[in-house]
C-alpha cells in the first residue's frame, strides 16, 4: 500500500496538528496536505516529464513537494545539493530531469550553475499559486510503482541511482513502527538531509504516517540541536556518528537535555567504543546503533530501549530477512563471519539504467521455509548471534563512509593523479571519533617534483566535494603493488 493517502488522511482527521516545525514556520497536517495539493498541479504545469527533481533543504517544504509529486503521479528524484558540480549534473543527466524544484536561498549556497542551463528551475519561493486549481484528490499509485530515485555513490565514484517503489518504502516505515513500537505522540527531531534514505524515510514518512510531529533544521549546528532539544523536548533523535561526535563539543550540554529522548539512534557509519563510552558517560545517554542501505529503503535492523546489545546493530525489522553467507553464498551459522545478505519487501528493484551492476548485487538463496529467494548482497562483513542480533564486523567493499557520505577511493584519487606532480596516488580510511572515517591519501611523486601538501589538497577541493578532500595526503617513495602492478591498498597503514 502506498504511503501517499495514509499520509494525506491525517488532514482530514487531524488538520490543525502541527505535522513540520523547521527553521522558518511550523506546518499543521493541513498545510502540508493543501501544500502538496497545489505542488502537484504546479509540477504538471511545468514538466510533462515522468521525474522531477527536487532540491531543498532539510524542511516542510520537501515533504510537501514529496508528496506533490506523487499526487501529480511522478517520481521525484531529490539531489544531493553537496555534491560536486560535475556529479551534480551527472545525476540530472542520467535521470532525465528537465525541471528541478529548489529554493532561491539555497540556490544562492550552492550557486545557481548547480542546476545546468537548459534545466527548469523552480523557486518555490517564488511561485504563484494564483489562478492555479489544486489536485482535489490523491492519486493512487500501486505498490510496484516508482517512488523515488534515490542516487548513491558506485564503484565508479558516479552517483548511481537506486529505484525505490511505493511498495518498498510503505513495507519500511510500517516495519519499523512495528518493530520500535511507535505512534503519533512520539515526537522527531531531525536535521539529516531529506535527500537520504534515512532522511526521506525514517524522518520524513514515518513521521507523517504516525501523524507525529517532526522538527528540522537545514544546517547541522551543534549549540542549535541542542537549543531545539531545550525547546520542544523530542522523544526521537536519529543522527550519524560524526554529529553525535560533535555533540560533544557543545559545553552547555547536560544530562537534562538528553533526559526527554528515548530512543537516540545511530546509523549509516560505524558508531566508535569511544563515542559510545562518552554519550554514557556526559549524559548518561546510551546510543542504539541501526543499519540499512539506501537500497534496501533503508532501515533492515534497529535497535530498540529493550533490546539491543552493544555493538550490535540490533535485530532485523518485521518481513527482512538477514542471510550471512561464505564466499560460495552458502548460509553461515551463528556467530560465523560472511557477507550480509538482505531479503524482504523493501529492497531495491535495481539501479537505474544499469542492468549489469543490478544483476551483479542480486543472488537467490533457498531459506528454510520461503523457498528460492532473491536477495541483495550489502557488501558488508558481520555475523548473527544465537538471538539473531547483528553485527557488522567489516566491508568487503573499498568504499569509505565520512559523516555519513560515501566515499570512494578512485574519484579521489583519479583527481589526485591529475596534478602535475603526482605520478600515483591511493587513498584509504583512517578512523575518526568525529567523522567516522577520513580519507587519507598516499602519493608517489614524478622525478624531481615540488609537492606542497595544502596545494595539492585545494587541488583537489576544485573538483570533489568538500567531505571527500583526503585529511592528509603523503609521500611515500613508492606505492606498494602486487606483481602485475596493481596498488595494494591494504598494504599502506595509516
Amino acid at each position: 500500500m502506498a504511503l501517499l493517502r495514509p499520509i494525506l488522511k491525517q488532514a482530514l482527521r487531524h488538520p490543525t496538528r502541527p505535522a513540520v516545525t523547521d527553521d522558518l514556520r511550523t506546518w499543521t497536517y493541513a498545510k502540508l496536505a493543501g501544500g502538496a495539493f497545489f505542488l502537484a498541479r504546479a509540477i504538471k504545469q511545468h514538466t510533462s516529464k515522468e521525474r522531477v527533481g527536487l532540491m531543498l533543504p532539510t524542511s516542510g517544504a520537501f515533504p510537501a513537494a514529496l508528496l506533490g509529486c506523487w499526487q501529480a503521479g511522478r517520481v521525484a528524484v531529490p539531489l544531493n545539493y553537496l555534491l560536486s558540480k560535475d556529479d551534480l549534473h551527472h545525476v540530472i543527466a542520467d535521470s532525465g530531469l528537465d525541471t528541478v524544484f529548489t529554493a532561491s536561498k539555497l540556490l544562492e549556497v550552492v550557486g545557481e550553475d548547480a542546476i545546468p542551463e537548459g534545466i527548469n528551475a523552480v523557486k518555490l519561493d517564488q511561485l504563484s499559486f494564483k489562478g492555479l486549481p489544486p489536485v482535489r484528490w490523491p492519486a493512487s499509485p500501486r505498490d510496484e510503482d516508482l517512488a523515488v530515485l534515490l542516487y548513491t555513490s558506485g564503484t565508479s565514484g558516479k552517483p548511481k541511482g537506486v529505484m525505490l517503489s511505493h511498495g518498498a518504502l510503505d513495507a519500511n516505515v510500517r516495519a519499523i513502527v512495528q518493530h520500535a513500537d511507535l505512534g503519533p505522540t512520539n515526537s522527531f527531531l531531525g536535521v539529516l538531509p531529506q535527500f537520504h534514505a534515512f532522511g526521506v524515510t525514517a524522518l520524513t514518512l514515518m513521521p507523517l504516517f504516525l501523524g507525529a510531529n517532526v522538527i528540522y533544521t537545514a544546517r547541522f549546528v551543534p549549540k542549535k540541536l541542542i537549543e531545539l532539544m531545550r525547546k520542544h523536548k523530542p522523544n526521537i533523535f536519529i543522527a550519524v556518528p560524526s554529529m553525535y561526535g560533535a555533540l560533544l563539543s557543545v559545553k552547555s550540554a547536560t544530562p537534562e537535555d538528553f533526559a526527554p529522548l528515548e530512543y537516540v539512534v545511530s546509523g549509516a557509519e560505524p558508531l566508535s567504543q569511544a563515542l559510545y563510552d562518552a554519550y554514557a558517560e556526559k549524559f548518561n545517554c546510551h546510543l542504539l546503533e541501526g543499519y540499512g542501505l539506501t537500497e534496501t529503503s533503508p532501515v533492515t535492523n534497529w535497535s530498540t530501549p529493550t533490546h539491543n546489545r552493544q555493538h550490535a546493530v540490533g535485530k532485523a525489522l518485521p518481513g527482512v530477512t538477514n542471510i550471512i553467507v561464505d564466499e560460495h553464498d552458502k548460509p553461515l551459522g551463528p556467530n560465523e563471519e560472511g557477507e550480509i545478505l538482505i531479503a524482504g519487501p523493501s529492497v531495491m528493484d535495481g539501479y537505474w539504467n544499469l542492468p549489469c551492476q543490478t544483476k551483479e548485487v542480486f543472488t537467490e538463496i533457498d531459506l528454510p521455509g520461503q523457498g528460492k529467494t532473491r536477495c541483495f548482497r550489502t557488501g558488508d562483513i558481520g555475523k548473527l548471534d544465537e538471538d539473531g542480533y547483528l553485527y557488522i564486523t567489516g566491508r568487503k567493499k573499498e568504499m569509505l563512509i565520512v559523516g555519513g557520505e560515501n566515499v570512494f577511493p578512485r574519484e579521489i584519487e583519479e583527481a589526485l593523479n591529475q596534478h602535475p606532480a603526482v605520478k600515483a596516488s591511493a587513498v584509504v580510511g583512517k578512523p575518526c571519533d568525529m567523522r567516522g572515517e577520513v580519507p587519507i591519501a598516499f602519493v608517489e611523486l614524478e622525478d624531481d617534483a615540488e609537492f606542497d601538501e595544502g596545494e595539492a589538497r585545494n587541488f583537489i577541493r576544485e573538483q570533489v566535494a568538500q567531505y571527500k578532500v583526503p585529511r592528509e595526503v603523503r609521500v611515500i617513495d613508492k606505492l606498494p603493488r602486487n606483481p602485475t602492478g596493481k596498488i595494494l591498498r591494504r598494504a599502506l597503514k595509516v
